[in-house]
């Protein structure tokens, strides 16, 4: 059952994935308290459900604490993007409205999970719509001031890295990169320049990030792990 996603009873959403490198059953609970179960090519079906029914009140627990930091968004909320301002209002149909740099996502109500899936894929899309206007070409900038060289960029809606760089040296960004700060942005961009070069996480790789960012590679990186790419707003 590699990659199966099911709805279980007591649990909600599950996804059931087989890990080559995996030694051990292992669960996690997403911002959106659905479970992801990861567990070894010989392990069986009955295994993985004994395990995961097993620990049930722990899934329980994490997915009230999920539900305790998702962001309270109503009528009083400002959401300020790279380029737009956007706003939150209530109305009978969902839609959204734009005048000049202003947005406003109209829903019906802000406590129920249709409208709350509503103003995640807006936000998404704004998200989708800056980093299609703004990285591609500061990557470039960084790039040649630098003396890097990458092939082609694209940005994707990724839950798992924020980028990544192929061995053709084509670069993938994530589009949730533009809610981080501006120097963050900068670094993951770096970052994925520098494996244009080097193809690893070797002190090669740190000495050569370094030189790129005034010695700050490994601040850099710890101030990136303080965000998520699975928790979409941060105000």
């Amino acid at each position: 059952m590699p990659n199966q996603v099911v709805q279980l009873e007591h649990i909600g959403i599950v996804t059931f994935s087989r890990n080559r490198r995996s030694k051990n059953i292992k669960l996690s609970v997403k911002p959106d308290k659905s479970v992801l179960v990861s567990f070894p090519y010989y392990a069986s079906k009955r295994e993985v459900l004994n395990f995961l029914h097993k620990n049930r009140e722990w899934i329980s627990l994490q997915q009230r604490k999920m539900e305790r930091r998702k962001p309270r968004i109503d009528a009083t909320t400002k959401l300020e993007s790279k380029i737009y301002s956007i706003g939150f209002s209530a109305a009978n149909t969902k839609r959204v409205s734009k005048s000049g740099r202003k947005l406003t996502i109209y829903v019906p109500d802000f406590d129920s999970d249709d409208s709350m899936a509503y103003i995640e894929k807006c936000v998404s899309e704004v998200y989708r719509f800056e980093a299609k206007q703004l990285l591609p070409s500061r990557l470039a900038e960084l790039a040649k001031r630098n003396g890097f060289s990458f092939n082609k960029v694209t940005v994707r809606n990724n839950r798992r890295n924020w980028g990544s760089c192929s061995s053709k040296n084509n670069i993938s960004l994530n589009l949730q990169m533009m809610k981080l700060p501006d120097d963050l942005i900068d670094y993951i961009l770096l970052h994925e320049l520098v494996h244009t070069e080097i193809k690893n996480h070797s002190t090669a790789f740190w000495k050569r990030l370094d030189e790129v960012t005034g010695n700050r590679a490994k601040a850099l990186a710890r101030r990136v792990r303080s965000y998520s790419t699975e928790t979409l707003f941060v105000f």
